[in-house]
């Protein structure tokens, strides 16, 4: 090859994977500078380019100028929407502990942000910080990257982009994160239900009485000593479903 396909060729690897660094959990947080995620994205291409030059060097040097151009594009898509499955599950995560926060009283009590811009309730930050945290600890940082250098093989570079069977894929990982946030954030949501409904019943039954005044604090106190006895379970839960997603999706 030439050295312009060369350049195109590590160009073509570098838009799936970039891509895919730009919004995978952890990477994509606004905490990392963006500098930083250029580096890991060329490092990660420059380290994975010897294995699939081959796969992709046909496609480029046999593509015109225009077909280039869709190549680049799809690379593009295929990367984002690779990265952005593995984040819709802190994505879910984040929503139905923001939920369990509120139903827990502690909604109120806003954090420091994590994974987005803007402030998250004071529980459901500390329950992303250390979802994210785990990602390294566990080093499924490293299953991600495995799974990006198999999509290769899943959706080879071509000149067009397939987009049913990646939308099915799309859905299905939607679903799986929703029900997986929902099911361990569940406790928590039962527990505010019936705690609200007994204060509610109370207040109903007693309405000279400020239920209010009392019922506030209880339900705070019991909500955190509630998650301190669930946050093993909590992490275990989440990160064995999201480590076997990653295994087998």
């Amino acid at each position: 090859m030439s050295l312009t396909d060369v350049v195109t060729t590590l160009f073509v690897l570098f838009c799936r994977i970039g891509a895919c660094i730009m919004t995978i959990p952890g990477f994509s947080s606004q905490r990392v500078p963006v500098r930083a995620r250029l580096y890991t994205a060329i490092a990660v291409t420059l380290a994975l380019a010897p294995a699939l030059s081959e796969a992709v060097a046909p496609v480029v040097v046999e593509a015109t100028p225009a077909g280039v151009l869709f190549v680049l594009l799809g690379e593009l898509f295929i990367g984002a929407l690779i990265g952005s499955m593995a984040r819709l599950f802190f994505f879910a995560l984040e929503t139905m502990t923001t939920a369990a926060a509120m139903t827990t009283g502690l909604g109120n009590i806003l954090g420091a942000s994590v994974e987005e811009a803007e402030q998250l309730p004071a529980m459901s930050s500390f329950i992303m910080l250390g979802a994210t945290t785990l990602v390294f600890v566990l080093d499924q940082h490293w299953e991600m990257i495995r799974g990006l250098f198999a999509s290769y093989t899943a959706i080879p570079v071509r000149d067009g982009i397939a987009t049913d069977g990646m939308l099915r894929e799309y859905m299905k990982a939607l679903s799986q994160a929703f029900l997986l946030a929902l099911r361990i954030s569940s406790p928590f949501l039962l527990f505010g239900f019936i705690v609200n409904l007994a204060f509610g019943f109370l207040n109903r039954m007693s309405p000279s009485v400020p239920v209010y005044f009392v019922s506030t604090p209880l339900l705070i106190a019991l909500g955190i000593y509630w998650f301190y006895v669930m946050a093993d379970d909590f992490f275990t839960a989440f990160t064995s479903a999201f480590g076997a997603w990653l295994l087998s999706g």
